[in-house]
């Protein structure tokens, strides 16, 4: 499967998902702290009630942020394993100036993250 189908069916079936299911899958993944880190809230417990069928849903730029980094999760959980996509969203990187991927998605860069994810599928990490 080329990276660009990985990255357009991580797209396609997060965006169908009730943002509550992403947050909950997110959390068993990444652990409800880091997933508050990345989306930009402050409160570490957040992600769990977000989490919940009927808990409060994530402001805008909350969802945004936590629907990226589970198309991201995907994608190279899909490709490698939930390790490496663990250990991919916490380590500092190339392409993001040594900032962490889940920093830049959590400051809402968002293209540059998209290009550190598919640099790191295609392994094309050389500049």
């Amino acid at each position: 499967m080329s990276i660009e189908t990985i990255i357009a069916d991580g797209f396609s079936e997060t965006a169908r998902m009730d943002i509550h299911e992403v947050v909950r899958r997110l959390n068993t993944h990444l652990g409800p702290t880091l997933v508050a880190a990345l989306s930009g809230t402050r409160d570490r417990r957040q992600p769990i009630r977000w989490a919940k069928p009927d808990g409060p849903a994530p402001g805008a730029d909350f969802e945004k942020r936590i629907r990226l980094a589970r198309r991201v999760w995907v994608a190279i959980a899909d490709a490698e394993s939930d390790s490496v996509a663990r250990a991919w969203f916490i380590g500092g990187n190339p392409r993001l100036s040594e900032d962490t991927p889940l920093t830049a998605i959590r400051e809402d860069r968002h293209r540059e993250v998209v290009a550190a994810f598919t640099a790191f599928l295609e392994d094309t990490y050389d500049g």
